[in-house]
């Protein structure tokens, strides 16, 4: 019985190791580039060398977020493409001092203030510009997080928002840091989602989590090395023997690297489970059951954070109907008084919102916005306590099934002569009431690559596979991960019941 659990265990690691392997290299070689994003912030990639579906068409792949027209009339349109100034269906390169890389130019929110001055809010940090003819330059902030979610205006003031705290400045130098008052009822948990991640890449405890994730990494590399050398060295010693050569070294060396594949692996067995277990569950479909659940903070992590909304916040206007702060965060939308001391109030009725966040709150009428995510588009309006599928016109459904619509709304723009435009993530461009196209002009494709971290991203969620298999590449992460585990365990078992004792 023990010889016949042995020999299957030997089979459950050997091929479906051999079919893994190529793919646990992949895995973890992009998850390292994915730790580190701002050390390798200024590498891109040309989009042509990706598979088809990686090149811009139509404004699609987020390449605009929205739009800004300043007090001279002159229109920018921006988002991952950077900033663009636009003359008719004309686009001129707005980037001039952006650091190197296109990573730099992903921007969230634009803003001009009464002096003329106008701003950004970028992945790496607040950037200014006074003049057509100048360049951008970094503008210092008070926090250390340097990846800014939006930026709106309130009469004179200029508001900055990060995804844990709200910054205010009178003269666009200065900024105040504003830890917001924690909401009614607040119970301190965070979504299993975000829990997941973090522990995941390791950020759940700070810089040493994300450099043993890494360790986590470079051994799966090398267990993967290992292992397929262990497959194909008997093979070639077998070669070598028919050709009458010696094999002593190649033995030695086998011995020599099997040894490492086993201390190696059950050194680092738990870690590797642990680790593999939580990414299978960022991805559809697993992560269809917990993208909404909540649980409580980890004590002694980077989630156990004293301010109550950390990593939380997304988007924000300053509504002058209803003379509040309107703030879109990762727990719903929120109402927040013009001096920020009481309570803010959650929102009764509020639109659907993915869980990848809020790309859209336009404000179109009097307490009434546009809000769009990649749950869709929707109207809300405050004051009738109404939300309404912009596409059907009906009232939404409820969060079940699939994480994400149809409509995966990235972005949305409105020309000074009330022309409106909707950006889909796949269709790109969307015509809202008007035909005029936009046309992606040579310059502009040249000079937006994709890259280097999100390059990885779509090597780590599978989906540079989906030119291959189709919408099939869904399954890339939940079965590779459970290959995984299985390869992993059988390693274990095959060890403790084979080689331990020796």
């Amino acid at each position: 019985m023990k010889n016949k659990a042995l020999k299957l265990f030997r089979k459950l690691h050997k091929w479906p190791g051999i079919i893994i392997a190529l793919l646990a290299i992949l895995f973890a070689t992009s998850g390292v580039v994915m730790n580190h994003r701002e050390l390798f912030s200024s590498v891109d990639i040309n989009r042509q060398l990706l598979p088809p579906g990686y090149q811009y068409d139509n404004w699609n792949l987020a390449a605009v977020r929205g739009n800004l027209i300043t007090k001279d009339s002159t229109e920018y349109i921006f988002g991952n493409i950077g900033i663009w100034e636009k003359r008719s269906n004309q686009f001129a390169d707005f980037n001039q001092g952006f650091p190197k890389g296109i990573d730099h130019r992903k921007i969230s929110g634009m803003a001009q203030t009464a002096s003329g001055q106008l701003y950004a809010a970028t992945q790496f940090g607040l950037y200014g510009r006074q003049r057509k003819d100048s360049a951008w330059h970094k503008i210092k902030l008070p926090i250390r997080e340097e990846r800014l979610t939006d930026i709106f205006l309130k009469q004179d003031s200029l508001l900055v928002l990060s995804r844990s705290f709200l910054l205010k400045s009178a003269n666009g130098l200065d900024f105040e840091c504003i830890q917001l008052v924690a909401p009614q009822g607040y119970i301190r948990e965070t979504g299993l989602f975000q829990t997941l991640w973090q522990l995941h890449s390791g950020e759940l405890f700070g810089l040493p989590g994300k450099l043993f994730v890494d360790l986590l990494g470079l051994v799966t590399i090398l267990l993967s090395l290992t292992g397929l050398l262990h497959f194909f060295l008997p093979k070639i010693a077998k070669r070598r023997k028919t050709l009458q050569k010696d094999n002593k070294k190649l033995t030695a060396n086998r011995r020599l690297n099997l040894r490492w594949h086993n201390v190696v692996g059950y050194l680092f067995i738990v870690f590797l489970l642990i680790n593999t277990s939580a990414g299978i569950f960022l991805r559809p479909p697993l992560l269809i059951p917990i993208a909404y659940t909540k649980v409580g903070l980890i004590p002694g992590t980077t989630l156990d954070n004293p301010n109550p909304w950390f990593d939380k916040l997304r988007r924000g206007v300053w509504d002058e109907t209803l003379e509040k702060y309107v703030l879109s965060t990762a727990d719903g939308f929120y109402f927040f008084d013009e001096n920020l001391q009481q309570k803010p109030q959650r929102a009764r009725i509020q639109p659907p919102v993915s869980v990848m966040g809020c790309n859209v709150l336009q404000e179109t009428g009097p307490a009434q916005y546009l809000v769009g995510s990649f749950s869709g588009l929707f109207v809300w309006d405050i004051r009738q306590q109404l939300v309404i599928d912009a596409f059907t016109g009906t009232a939404p459904h409820a969060a079940t099934g699939r994480p994400i619509s149809n409509h995966l709304i990235t972005g949305y723009t409105e020309s000074a002569e009330g022309e409106n435009y909707l950006f889909d993530y796949s269709n790109g461009l969307q015509h809202t009431g008007s035909q005029k196209r936009w046309d992606m002009s040579k310059e502009l494709l040249d000079k937006t690559p994709i890259s280097l971290w999100s390059t990885a991203l779509e090597v780590h969620t599978g989906r540079i596979f989906e030119h291959l298999v189709g919408p099939f590449y869904i399954l890339y992460v939940p079965l590779s991960g459970l290959c995984l585990l299985m390869v992993l365990i059988s390693g274990f078992l095959i060890w403790w019941k084979a080689y331990r004792r020796k």
